[in-house]
C-alpha cells in the first residue's frame, strides 16, 4: 500500500476544499514532511487518514462528533447542508484507488447535526478511467492494511507509549493472529469443533444406551468448560481494565499528595515490591527447574551404596584388581615370551608361574566399567549433596523475599492508611477508591485462580469420559464409522491446536528479539525489552546480577514503542513475502503516519529516531512542529525528503502572534492574523531545491 495523496474539504480546520496533497512515493525520497504548528491541524490531518479507511480515531482527537469545520457552519444558512469529506488516494499490487467518506451535517436554529458517513471507493482501471469495485469498500481495505493493525501504522507520536498498556495486550495478541495465518487455524478448530458435535449427536442417535449416557455426559462436562473458559476471558479483561484504572488512580493519587517525599516514597516503595514479586516468580520457578533436574540423585543413595558393596566384594575377593590384566597375560602366553625376556615354553617353570595368573588377574573391560561407573556413582553422590545444597539456598532466597515483599507491604499499608485519614478530602476519596480496585483485583485473581484448577479437572473428565466412549463395544458399521470419524475429529482439533501454540510462541519470541535489536540501536539505556506469553511489553535490567524490571521513563517508553511497531512492520513484511513466495501477489510495501513523533525525546535519541525511521516503513509521513524538526532531526532526515509542505493557521485572536519557518532558503508563515472572525489552516507546497 502506497499512500499517493490526501485532500479534505471542510474537516476540522481546514476551511472549504484544499488544495491535493501529494505524498512521496520513491524508493529513497519515500518521505513526507507536515510541518505545522500545535493547533494547525496535524492531529486532524492524521486523523483524516484513519477516519477515511476505518472511521477511527487516535486518543488525542477530542470532540470527534465534530468533524465539520466552524466556519463552514457558521456560513451556512439555517436548513442548509454543509459537507465534508476526506479524499485518500493509494496504490497496491499494480492497482490505483481512491476512496472517500463523506458526513452531511444540518445547521439548525439551535444547534448542528450531522447523519452517518458515507464510503465511496474507485478502482482504477487499464483504460485511464476509473470503476467501481465489485467488493465492499470496507471488505478491500482491510484485505490491504486491516484495521486491527492500523494503530501500528497511523500515530500519535506524543502517545506512542500508551501501545505498551497492559490493557492493550489483548489487541496486540489479536493482531499477531493476522501475521501469521492463525485466524485460518482457528476457524479450522472452529469447524472441527462443530463437526465432532455434530458426529456425536449422530453417534447418539445409533449407539447403545451405554453409549448415549456417557456422550450426554460428555456433552455437560464440555457445555460447563466452556461456561467457565468463557468466564475466564471476561475475568482477564476485567483484570486488564482494573489495572489500568489502579495505575491511574495512583498516578492522580501522587500528583495531589503535597510532600514530594511522600511521593518518591510511595514510588520507591511499589517499585520495590514489583521487583521483590517478579524475582519471588523466577527463585520460585528456579527450584521447581532444580528439583526437576536433580532431585532423582537424592533417591539413589541407598542404590549407589550397593553399588559400592558389590565392587567392595569383588575385589576382596579378587576378582577386581588394579594391574595386570588377564587380557595382557594372555597376549604374553600366546608370545610365548615374558617381559623379563624368558621362553614362555608349555611345560616349563616360567609358563607355569603366569599362567597361574589368568587366575588372579581380572579382565580390564570389566575393570574399565566398574572405574567409569565408580565415577559416575561419586558424581551422583556429588550432585545430592550440591542439590540440597541448591535448595536450601533457593528456599533461604524465598524466605528473604518474602519477608521482604512482607515488610514493603507494611510500609505501604501504613502510608495508605496516612493516605485514608487525610484532611484534603479528593485524597482520601482516591485512597479508598484503589482500596476498592485492590479488593477486586483480588476477587477477581481468586476466581481465575479457581476456574483454572476447574477446567483442569474438567479436561480431566472429558479425556476420561472419551476413552470409555471409544471402548464401547460398537455392533453396527456405522456407529464404528461415526466413532472413527470423532477420534479424527479430536486428533485434528489437537494437532491444529499444536500447531496455533507453536507459531505462537516462535513469533513472539522472534519479535522480541527483534524489538531488542532495533531499541538497543535507537536507545543509549542498558535496558532489554520483553514481552511476555500475555503480549505484556516491559524493560529489564541486569546491572544488579539479576533481571529486575525498569520503571521506564515517557523517553523511553517512546522509543520502547517505536521499537515495537518497527518490528510489527518487519512481521508484516516477512509474513507479505511469505505470500508472494506462495504465488501471490507482493504487498510488501507499507506507509507510517506519525504525528509529532519525538514527544520529549532527548538530542541523541531524537537523531537515532530520525535516523532509523525512513527505514521503518517503504514510504513515510511525519507531522512536526518547529521546535521538533530542529538541526539533528532536519539534518538526518534531509536526504530522504520527497514532499514538504506547511500548515499555516490563520488565528482569529486580534493580538496573535505571527510565527514562521524557514525552508529551503524561504520563509513560510506558520500562524498569520485571520482576515475574518473565524480560525482555519490553509495548506502550502514548499518547494524543494533539486
Amino acid at each position: 500500500m502506497k499512500l499517493t495523496s490526501i485532500k479534505l474539504c471542510n474537516f476540522r480546520s481546514f476551511y472549504g476544499t484544499t488544495p491535493e496533497i501529494i505524498l512521496a512515493v520513491g524508493d529513497i525520497l519515500n518521505t513526507t514532511i507536515i510541518h505545522g504548528n500545535n493547533g494547525a491541524g496535524k492531529t486532524s490531518l492524521l486523523n483524516a487518514f484513519t477516519w477515511v479507511l476505518y472511521e477511527k480515531f487516535s486518543a488525542a482527537f477530542a470532540s470527534t462528533e465534530q468533524l465539520v469545520n466552524k466556519r463552514s457552519i457558521a456560513e451556512a444558512q439555517t436548513g442548509q447542508a454543509v459537507e465534508c469529506w476526506v479524499e485518500v488516494g493509494w496504490e497496491h499490487e499494480g492497482k490505483r484507488y481512491r476512496v472517500q467518506r463523506s458526513c452531511r451535517g444540518y445547521k439548525n436554529p439551535n444547534d448542528f447535526t450531522t447523519g452517518k458517513t458515507q464510503l465511496r471507493m474507485w478502482v482504477g482501471g487499464d483504460d485511464g478511467k476509473w470503476y467501481l469495485p465489485p467488493q465492499l469498500p470496507e471488505d478491500i481495505i482491510n484485505q490491504i492494511l486491516p484495521a486491527s493493525l492500523h494503530q501500528y501504522f497511523f500515530f500519535d507520536g506524543e502517545r506512542i507509549e500508551e501501545i505498551v498498556r497492559s490493557d492493550k495486550k489483548a489487541e496486540i495478541a489479536e493482531a499477531t493472529k493476522i501475521f501469521l495465518g492463525v485466524e485460518v487455524i482457528d476457524r479450522s478448530i472452529r469447524h472441527l469443533g462443530e463437526a465432532k458435535k455434530s458426529l456425536e449427536t449422530e453417534l447418539k442417535a445409533i449407539g447403545d444406551a451405554e453409549t448415549k449416557q456417557l456422550l450426554r455426559q460428555q456433552e455437560k462436562i464440555e457445555s460447563e468448560s466452556e461456561r467457565i473458559t468463557k468466564r475466564q476471558t471476561e475475568i482477564q479483561q476485567e483484570l486488564e481494565y482494573q489495572q489500568t484504572f489502579k495505575k491511574e488512580t495512583i498516578h492522580r493519587l501522587q500528583e495531589l499528595i503535597a510532600a514530594k517525599e511522600v511521593q518518591e516514597r510511595w514510588q520507591n516503595l511499589e517499585a520495590q515490591k514489583t521487583a521483590n514479586q517478579e524475582e519471588y516468580k523466577k527463585t520460585k520457578a528456579a527450584l521447581k527447574k532444580l528439583i526437576s533436574a536433580q532431585a532423582y540423585t537424592v533417591l539413589l543413595s541407598e542404590t549407589t551404596g550397593q553399588f559400592r558393596e558389590i565392587i567392595d566384594e569383588l575385589k576382596q575377593r579378587g576378582e577386581l584388581t588394579s594391574g595386570i590384566s588377564r587380557e595382557f597375560v594372555t597376549e604374553l602366553l600366546q608370545s610365548q615370551r615374558c617381559i623379563c625376556g624368558a621362553d614362555l615354553n608349555v611345560g616349563t617353570h616360567f609358563h607355569t608361574n603366569v599362567t597361574t595368573w589368568l587366575n588372579r588377574a581380572s579382565s580390564s573391560t570389566v575393570e574399565e566399567i566398574a572405574i567409569r561407573m565408580s565415577a559416575q556413582v561419586d558424581e551422583i553422590d556429588k550432585q545430592a549433596v550440591g542439590f540440597w545444597q541448591a535448595v536450601d539456598r533457593e528456599q533461604a532466597r524465598i524466605n528473604q523475599l518474602r519477608q521482604t515483599i512482607s515488610q514493603v507491604e507494611g510500609e505501604l499499608d501504613n502510608l495508605q492508611e496516612r493516605l485514608r485519614k487525610d484532611a484534603n478530602e479528593e485524597i482520601s476519596s482516591l485512597q479508598k477508591r484503589l482500596d476498592e480496585i485492590e479488593t477486586k483485583i483480588d476477587e477477581l485473581n481468586r476466581e481465575q485462580g479457581a476456574n483454572q484448577q476447574q477446567l483442569v479437572h474438567l479436561k480431566g473428565e472429558i479425556d476420561a469420559v472419551g476413552k470409555q466412549i471409544a471402548k464401547q463395544k460398537l455392533n453396527e458399521e456405522r456407529q464404528t464409522l461415526a466413532q472413527r470419524r470423532i477420534n479424527a475429529t479430536q486428533d485434528a482439533i489437537e494437532r491444529l491446536t499444536e500447531v496455533k501454540n507453536r507459531q505462537e510462541k516462535q513469533f513472539r519470541l522472534q519479535l522480541e528479539k527483534r524489538v531488542q535489536e532495533i531499541f538497543t540501536e535507537i536507545s543509549f539505556a542498558p535496558y532489554i525489552p520483553k514481552i511476555s506469553e500475555k503480549y505484556e511489553l516491559t524493560l529489564v535490567e541486569h546491572t544488579s546480577g539479576i533481571e529486575a524490571p525498569v520503571a521506564a521513563s515517557t523517553g523511553e517508553n517512546q522509543i520502547l514503542s517505536l521499537s515495537f511497531i518497527a518490528s510489527i512492520i518487519d512481521k508484516v513484511r516477512e509474513w507479505s513475502e511469505k505470500r508472494k513466495m506462495m504465488m501471490l501477489p507482493d504487498s510488501s510495501t507499507f506507509p507510517i503516519v506519525m504525528d509529532s513523533p519525538f514527544g520529549s525525546l532527548d538530542e541523541i535519541s531524537r537523531r537515532h529516531i530520525a535516523g532509523t525511521i525512513p527505514k521503518l516503513a517503504n514510504q513515510l509521513i511525519v507531522l512536526v512542529t518547529k521546535t521538533q524538526w530542529r538541526g539533528e532531526v532536519a539534518t538526518e532526515m534531509a536526504d530522504r525528503i520527497g514532499r514538504e509542505y506547511v500548515l499555516t493557521y490563520y488565528s482569529s485572536k486580534p493580538d496573535c502572534e505571527q510565527d514562521d519557518i524557514e525552508l529551503e532558503g524561504e520563509r513560510y508563515p506558520l500562524v498569520k492574523q485571520s482576515p475574518n472572525e473565524f480560525e482555519y489552516t490553509e495548506i502550502m507546497e514548499v518547494e524543494l531545491q533539486v
